[in-house]
Order: C-alpha cells, then structure tokens, then sequence
C-alpha cells in the first residue's frame, strides 16, 4: 500500500526474445513441498488439505517484516500468510503498514496472490498492467533473467517458473491487495492507495522477499524488502 502520489515517467526498453542465457529457468515441481521440520507431525496434509503444502518458509501463520520505500521515506511493513494453495498457485494474508497517514498510522488490508506457473503467466493482463509494465518490474529481479523465454510466450508454464538449481530457488508472485481490515467497506483513504499491486520474488531458501509496487497513479518502482520471522513453534501442522 503506497503513498498515492503521481508517478515519473520510466524510460521504456523494448523487451527482446533472448534464447540465449547460459543459465535456464528451471521449473519447479510442488507436488513435495512439505517443510522438513514438520513432515513428522503433519497429520497426511496431502490428503486432508490438498492447498496447505508448505514450501520452505511458506506456510499458514508465517510472518515477514520489512520495509516499503516511497522516495526517501521507509515504511515498516509486515506480511502474515494465512493460506498456501499449489494446487491452485494462490496465496492470501495480511499487510500491514505503519507510518503512511496520520489518519490511519497503521494500516492493515487482506491481499491475494498468484504464483507464476500453470496457472498465471509472467504477463498480467489486468489492473492496467500492459506487457511493457510487467518486462519493467520482473526484469528488476536478478533471478528473472533466466527465466525471459517464458515471458515471451502465451502457452501455461508447466510448473511453477524458478531459476536453475544453481541460484537460490525462488517463486514469482503477484500480491493484490483487496480491501482493508477491519473496515472492508471502506474504500478511499487520504494520502494512501490499495488499488494496485506488487510484484513479488521470493527466495525459497533464506525466505527473503522483494516486490515492486506498480499502480498507474502511484510513485513507480517502490521497493518492498521483507525477512521472515522466526517461530516459536511450527507453523502448519495438527497434532494426534
């Protein structure tokens, strides 16, 4: 959620066909993810719950904190994911952010996300986003850059999109924020704006998370920077 403020004008680079990187974007199969320190006390989650598998630090009650920066000024943001689905390459939780107005110093809204794989494409195809926005955000990720090939076709990815083996392992997501908690009538807020959404990147092994904000009338590029939060206790599991 940004400050809604009018953004510059990017310098646009056309995006090329590049078959040639020496690395190749890997796909990720998520028919395992069980996080290792839980297998043992998950009561057959396969079978209970098709659209809880955790991935790494991905998983129902996982926190992240960091910051969103609009120009000069950082904002404290914090993520708490309240469902994973692969079956469905969807995710959905709360941000909150402090410090954006005075009317509201701390602002939480619900998001839903989707994971690129089989199911949504590197292109958006929605909330005005056109191919050249999309090549702009994702080609700010370093981990992307294996995975350009995708982005110039139309056909479903048949796995979820990550880079190879080599790089650390990370899904691409889009965050869309959908109304805020616990008025979810509410739909203007002075000084702040939930109409767009954020390009994600997620690193499957340090459980680091970076996005970008696009909305057409709010400041272009500005930056989220997320770290996971320990636990005191797992996350996704049942006892018997």
């Amino acid at each position: 959620m940004p400050v809604a403020t009018r953004p510059t004008s990017p310098t646009t680079t056309p995006y090329k066909l590049n078959f040639s990187h020496q690395q190749k974007c890997s796909l990720l199969d998520t028919s395992s993810l069980i996080h290792p320190e839980e297998s043992y006390l998950v009561k057959d989650l396969a079978k209970s719950s098709t659209s809880t598998r955790t991935s790494g630090l991905l998983y129902p009650g996982s926190r992240f904190k960091g910051i969103q920066k609009s120009g000069r000024v950082d904002y404290d943001v914090e993520i708490e994911l309240k469902d994973i689905n692969f079956d469905s390459s969807t995710i959905c939780g709360y941000l909150t952010i402090t410090g954006l107005t005075d009317e509201y110093p701390k602002l939480t809204t619900f998001f839903e996300g989707e994971m690129i794989g089989p199911q949504y494409h590197f292109k958006t195809g929605k909330w005005n986003a056109d191919a050249d926005i999309d090549w702009q955000h994702w080609s700010k990720f370093p981990s992307f850059t294996p995975c350009q090939p995708y982005f110039h076709t139309d056909r479903p990815l048949p796995a979820i999109a990550q880079p190879p083996d080599s790089s650390p392992r990370v899904l691409f997501m889009r965050w869309k924020e959908k109304f805020l908690v616990p008025d979810h009538r509410k739909r203007d807020i002075n000084g702040a704006s939930f109409a767009g959404f954020y390009y994600i990147c997620y690193d499957m092994v340090t459980g680091k998370t970076e996005g970008y904000y696009f909305h057409e009338s709010s400041e272009l590029f500005q930056k989220l920077t997320l770290k996971h939060i320990a636990d005191k206790a797992f996350g996704a599991f049942e006892f018997r």
